[in-house]
């Protein structure tokens, strides 16, 4: 997970203007679907219920699809237009799933680039040369399977991405945590990480509370819900005696994904996580990561992929508000003037979700826009990078998950992975190395915090201590969701009160086993699903990880925890 494992959602779009789209150009087959799609039903691997021949296909043969809902292949007759408000991941599957219907799409985003919280942009460093800052590292996990078949658009085979060898877990005491060697089909995976473990023990195991634990065992969507929504993540690891020498493991790992202290976090989204990557999936907790920064590895040649497909992109372009138009239809009023759409998606984060709800007071009801209106965002996080006149020791693994060093929360050596950091490591001997802290403590101020980062760096890897730092970037944000105790209800759905208006992004209500950036993308495709069914058009089938636990003999177990 780590830093951004939750990002997702973009902000609309202040200037008119157009995406500059892909430094690569990409062809697309006859029928304008992607190259790896065939026949008139582009619905890729996933149509078959097949895995696909991709170097990181879907490996779980419990993983469930959800086929795609009858209807016309295309649009027939003049095609309705569907706004799309926010470029981040949720938008830009929501304007793909709808422009490769037939769908006239028009896509507003607030920045100057897409990606939202997945973003990049390029700033020039001290010695001259030029590169692509981010708002940190992105895990992309096996189990994001709906954002990888967006990627797919653009790369069939996802070589856009690379395999990092373990997701290790440093804690100050010294016990070092690792997720490489321990199998990935549970219930296999909790014993054989009980076996390896050194922060959880058999012994650990069996002064658990089973009661209290069971709920893990068959983690169902709402109704994981409606069991610990009203219990925080932190409460809840203490009722089940989680190990006190592991919990670093459960809130590093699962809590931090989400940028929240885990006394704050609703249990239920903790239980989920467990769901989805240990005791629910069998595709485990290993990741990759892109080759090259996001915009050039993603949504670049995504812009250039949509713009093939019709829909027009408009970035630094902020929209103001969406109302009701008389006799049908929603007016988006952004910058460069008002345009009618008969359908609209607002795919924007937390901040900018009530803020143009705020100012459209003809959209919704009263409890719609009262549950927006609640929605939070988590505390500040801080991402910090670092280019430095010599390489970290070459034993360092690229990212590694730490707990116990104050502010710090995870390391991450960008030259080991990224084309762009590693080109610049070997022009000038040195290395680029970033730093996550969630949830910062910022009473002692900002700059406080940058300076602590840089002393636990030291601890965890004494040898950049003498390193000199040659440029440094520092990016402070606090625009993740916040998914408090007890707030599941009050979230937006996809479906509002009105039936030409969608919400989709990593903070809605899915009801399906998805979190983070695989959130947004499914929410992405389920809003434009819905739209294509108004319009009597075939929707996109989708895959999440297995609804329910994995095995009958849990599933009991955990049915007796219910009665």
């Amino acid at each position: 997970m780590s830093a951004g494992g939750g990002a997702g959602a973009g902000r609309g779009g202040g200037r008119g203007g157009v995406s500059t789209g892909g430094r690569t150009r990409y062809r697309t087959g006859s029928d304008g679907t992607s190259p790896h799609r065939t026949g008139s039903d582009a619905t890729g691997p996933y149509g078959t219920g097949g895995g696909s021949e991709a170097p990181f296909g879907v490996r779980d043969r419990h993983s469930r699809i959800l086929p795609a809902r009858p209807g016309r292949a295309r649009v027939d007759g003049p095609p309705p237009h569907a706004g799309v408000v926010g470029g981040g991941i949720a938008g830009l599957a929501a304007a793909t799933a709808l422009a490769e219907r037939g769908v006239r799409v028009t896509l507003y985003e607030r920045e100057y680039g897409l990606g939202g919280r997945v973003a990049g942009w390029p700033v020039e460093l001290a010695d001259g040369s030029v590169a692509t800052m981010s708002r940190g590292f992105h895990a992309f996990f096996r189990q994001y399977y709906n954002l990888r078949e967006l990627l797919r658009r653009t790369d069939p085979g996802l070589h856009a991405l690379t395999p990092l060898p373990d997701y290790p877990l440093r804690h100050s005491d010294g016990m070092l945590d690792s997720f490489a060697r321990v199998p990935r089909t549970p219930p296999l995976s909790a014993l054989g990480f009980v076996a390896l473990s050194p922060s959880f023990g058999w012994r650990d195991l069996l002064r658990m509370n089973p009661a209290a634990a069971l709920p893990l065992l068959d983690v169902r969507v709402p109704g994981v819900y409606e069991r610990l929504d009203t219990v925080g993540a932190a409460d809840f690891l203490t009722r089940i005696r989680f190990p006190e020498a592991a919990q670093h493991l459960a809130f590093e790992v699962f809590s931090r994904s989400f940028f929240a202290d885990p006394r704050e976090l609703s249990a239920a989204e903790l239980a989920l996580m467990f769901h989805i990557y240990f005791l629910g999936s069998s595709e485990g907790l290993l990741f990759d990561v892109p080759r090259e920064p996001f915009p050039q590895a993603l949504w670049e040649p995504l812009a250039e992929y949509l713009h093939g497909q019709g829909a027009t992109i408009r970035t630094a372009t902020p929209v103001d508000s969406v109302e009701p138009v008389r006799g049908g239809g929603l007016a988006v009023t952004a910058a460069g003037g008002t345009a009618v759409h008969d359908a609209v998606v607002l795919a924007l984060d937390t901040a900018g979700l009530k803020q143009v709800v705020a100012a459209s007071p003809g959209i919704g009801d009263a409890a719609w826009r009262a549950g927006v209106a609640e929605l939070r965002t988590a505390p500040p996080f801080l991402v910090s990078r670092f280019w430095l006149d010599r390489p970290v020791a070459p034993d360092r693994p690229g990212f590694l998950g730490t707990s116990g060093y104050g502010d710090l929360d995870n390391i991450s050596v960008l030259d080991r992975w990224e084309g762009e950091a590693h080109r610049w490591a070997l022009r000038t001997g040195g290395s680029v190395v970033e730093l996550h802290a969630y949830a910062a403590r910022t009473d002692g101020g900002r700059a406080a915090v940058r300076d602590r980062l840089l002393e636990q760096l030291y601890r965890v890897y004494p040898e950049t201590r003498d390193a000199g730092v040659v440029d440094e970037r520092h990016e402070w944000r606090d625009d993740c969701p916040l998914f408090p105790v007890g707030g599941h209800g009050s979230r937006p759905s996809v479906r509002t009160p009105d039936p030409a208006l969608k919400v989709a992004g990593d903070l809605v209500r899915t009801d399906l086993p998805v979190a983070l950036m695989e959130r947004a993308a499914t929410s992405g495709f389920l809003a434009a699903n819905a739209l294509l069914a108004r319009w009597g058009v075939r929707g996109h089938p989708l895959r999440t990880v297995p609804p329910r636990g994995r095995t009958a003999l849990l599933r009991a177990l955990a049915r007796l925890g219910r009665d």
